[in-house]
Order: C-alpha cells, then structure tokens, then sequence
C-alpha cells in the first residue's frame, strides 16, 4: 500500500482554510444535546443501571452514548454528502484519477479527512466531558481512540453506500437510518428496558456498538467482550472502504 492517499487528506485540509466557519459548528451540537438531555433531562431521571449493573447518574450514563452518536454523525457527513458532491457534481474524484492517485488511494483519503475531523469533535466532547465530571475512570482516556474506530466504521459504510446513490434525493435514505439508530441504541437509555427480542436486534445495530464501547471504556467496565465490538467495528469499516475502492474503480475507470 502506498501513502499517496496522504494527498487527498491534503487536498481537503487545504479546501477547508476559508470554511473554518463550517468546520466549527460541528463542535456545537454534541454539547448542546449533552447540555439539554445529559444534563437537564439527568436532573429529573436521577440515576440508571449503567456498565456491570451498577446505579449510575444520567449524565453520565448518557454522555458516552452521545459521544458514539457524534462521531457517527460527523463521519457520516464527510462520507455521504461531501462525498457524493465531489464524485457526482464537482468531478473532483475524476481530476484526482487523472494523477498517479488510484482509486483506493481516494478512499482511504477521503477516510483519513472524516477521521481526522471527526477526532477532532471526539476529542473536544471527550475533554468537556472531563470539565463536567462526567467521567469517572481513567480509562475514559481510551474513548478518543474509541471514537475514531466508531468513525471509522461509519466511515466505510457512508462511502460505500453513496457509492450507489444517483441523486441527492437518496440521502433521504440515509436520514431514514441514521435517526433510529440515534434513537433506539441504547443512546439514552439501558439496554434492558426493550423487550427481549428488539434487545437482539439492538446489538446487531453498528451504533450499539459504539456506544456500548464507548459507555464500558468511561466507566472503567473492561472485559473480553470488548473485543467483539472492536472486531465488528474494524470489520465494517474495512468492508466500506474494500467496497468504495472497487466501487469508484468501476464507476470512474470503466
């Protein structure tokens, strides 16, 4: 493999000199979602049955949760909407192949841009969490790293789909997904509070495994079974990007 991919990352942080604007507002809404559920909402539920069964404070129970969420969303964002416009409209994949750059060096370059972003966001969310008291174990240091594998995943799964999409109506797709995944794994409340069989479907969910990765890192709640959301994770995130590569082959190089 080689490093040219490393211009691709170049060629985005260059892009993004005059948009620091934009770049910004993706700090903002992680924390005002952990500001108006984690913490108000928090207020009112009082404590829940966190990592290993023990009663924990909502904020805290919750913050992990939004963490994965947010890293969902900023890679999701980078490899889905961005993504499409540069390949769809701006052509900007067909210059890039006309350099010594080759299909898997755009894909594993338009990775590392949403993986540097989204650490970024990941580690600013992490740090206010720390400010806040919301975590109450060292080994929340590895939630950052934790993250990036969330975004990682996300990462390959966004560029592969868009991959297939022919317009920008298919996004609505996209929203489709992403909404109940935000919703309905785990994000804000225990597992165990669905009914047994939507608990199985739950955990199957790439979302579900963020956040329970994420939750078991902050509290300190380590185990072997970590391991299976690690490989899930990795596993997703090489497919997507194993897929996008052969995709953009086919559809750029015919």
């Amino acid at each position: 493999m080689t490093t040219m991919f490393f211009h691709v990352i170049e060629r985005n942080v260059f892009a993004y000199r005059r948009l620091w604007g934009i770049f910004l507002t993706g700090f903002a809404e992680p924390l005002f979602y952990l500001a108006s559920i984690g913490i108000g909402v928090g207020a009112l539920v009082g404590t829940v049955k966190g990592p290993g069964g023990q009663m924990v404070p909502y904020d805290q129970f919750v913050a992990p949760g939004l963490l994965a969420a947010a890293a969902m969303n900023g890679s999701v964002f980078d490899t889905t909407f961005n993504f499409f416009f540069k390949y769809k409209y701006a052509r900007t994949f067909d210059a890039m192949l006309a350099t010594p750059l080759g299909p898997t060096d755009v894909a594993l370059g338009e990775m590392g841009w949403a993986l540097i972003r989204g650490s970024i966001y990941a580690g600013a969310f992490l740090f206010f969490m720390a400010v806040l008291g919301l975590t109450s174990s060292p080994w929340a240091i590895l939630c950052l790293p934790g993250a990036m594998l969330i975004g990682f995943a996300f990462a390959g799964l966004g560029m592969a789909g868009t991959t297939f999409m022919r317009s920008f109506v298919d996004f609505d797709y996209v929203n489709m997904a992403l909404l109940p995944l935000f919703l309905f794994s785990a994000t804000f409340f225990p597992l165990s509070q669905y009914p047994t069989g939507l608990q199985w479907v739950v955990r199957c969910t790439p979302l579900y495994q963020g956040v329970a990765l994420e939750r078991s890192l902050a509290f300190g709640d380590l185990s072997w079974a970590l391991l299976v959301h690690v490989v899930y994770l990795a596993a997703l995130g090489t497919g997507g990007v194993w897929v996008a590569s052969r995709r953009l082959a086919r559809l750029l190089q015919p």
